[in-house]
């Protein structure tokens, strides 16, 4: 006698199957549908997000996930707060920054372990520059205000006593908008990354006069380990949703994995044509000068974290002398479960 099971116990015995053959977490995700903001997908500061996108990674975990981009990470950071985004792809001093706004933002992943970020003075409205002294009263690009690119700048000019209001920011986002905006003498200094800092020094366009895309250089900045990208969400999402966070962490993981074996032909081979700004050749060097800052397994270091609170602390009083619980900030739970299943 032939057993045909019925219609629910079908569906059951299918989905019992699926899951099986697929071995992921695929069925057990509370949220497959995730909407990650971010700040200028088109930097090398973004690019693990890229390569997990690109490889399907996220989709090997069962996820659909849907990106949308911003001008600057404090954008990408208003998205989270009003409620259209449920992730952040950027930069981990804003878990510091929200806590003491009495929000509960915590890192789950890390993408790079240098901030990448480049100040730089124009040649054409500074060509005598000296010292930092020489941009008070000046302006200043950053991807936008509020952006991590914000935080350098202010904080290497507290080091040299100018306060944040000394100068003023203005927002040109993160590739031809900047670009014009040097070029055009809109500003007399830039920070932002690659790969338009690497095309304005091509030109001659810029001087460098800080520069965060080494480990090396980093240290000598801010004298730690400075964690720059990560995925980020509320509190409530992450605990809420801990297979979700989870998958996101694998396929993050897995793409920062790739990118530590990767050379410049396998980047653009995955990046869209329209990230290299029309110069192929340029983004693949500004790639080699980027690739040690990437971490190689996403974990978020103790130290960073405290490094982190500091520079922040070094210019902005809203945080200066604040009590600020950092193991609030960031996680390493989902990072170690990845980094076991990827062995």
């Amino acid at each position: 006698m032939q057993f045909i099971p019925s219609g629910r116990m079908a569906c059951a015995l299918a989905a019992t199957l699926i899951f099986a053959s697929s071995g992921t977490l695929a069925q057990t995700l509370e949220k497959p549908k995730v909407s990650i903001a971010v700040g200028g997908k088109n930097l090398f500061y973004y690019l693990p997000l890229t390569v997990a996108e690109q490889l399907g990674y996220f989709k090997d975990e069962g996820l659909q996930v849907e990106i949308s981009d911003f001008a600057g990470g404090s954008k990408a950071l208003q998205a989270l707060v009003g409620g259209s985004a449920d992730v952040v792809s950027g930069a981990f001093e804003h878990t510091i920054d929200m806590q003491v706004k009495g929000q509960n933002i915590t890192a789950f992943v890390l993408q790079g372990r240098a901030p990448q970020i480049v100040l730089g003075v124009s040649t054409k409205n500074l060509p005598n520059y000296k010292s930092l002294q020489d941009l008070k009263g000046k302006k200043i690009g950053v991807t936008a205000p509020g952006s991590s690119t914000n935080m350098l700048a202010s904080f290497v000019l507290a080091k040299a006593g100018i306060k944040p209001g000394d100068v003023s920011y203005i927002g040109v986002g993160t590739s031809a908008g900047a670009l014009s905006a040097v070029r055009s003498g809109q500003i007399d200094a830039i920070a932002n990354l690659d790969p338009a800092i690497t095309m304005l020094q091509q030109k001659n366009d810029i001087k460098v006069i800080v520069d965060t895309r080494t480990m090396k250089d980093t240290l000598d900045v801010f004298g730690g380990p400075m964690p720059a990208a990560t995925l980020y969400a509320s509190g409530a999402f992450i605990k809420k949703n801990p297979n979700t966070t989870q998958a996101l962490t694998n396929a993050m993981v897995k793409a920062l994995k790739w990118i530590q074996t990767a050379g410049p032909d396998d980047i653009v081979k995955v990046v869209p044509e329209s990230y290299m700004l029309g110069d192929r050749a340029l983004y693949t060097a500004a790639f080699l000068k980027v690739k040690e800052a990437y971490s190689p397994d996403g974990k978020i270091p103790d130290e960073g974290a405290q490094t982190a609170l500091k520079a922040l602390q070094a210019y902005d009083p809203k945080i200066a002398g604040k009590t600020i619980d950092l193991t609030r900030t960031y996680t390493n739970d989902f990072v170690r479960k990845a980094n076991d299943k990827q062995r």
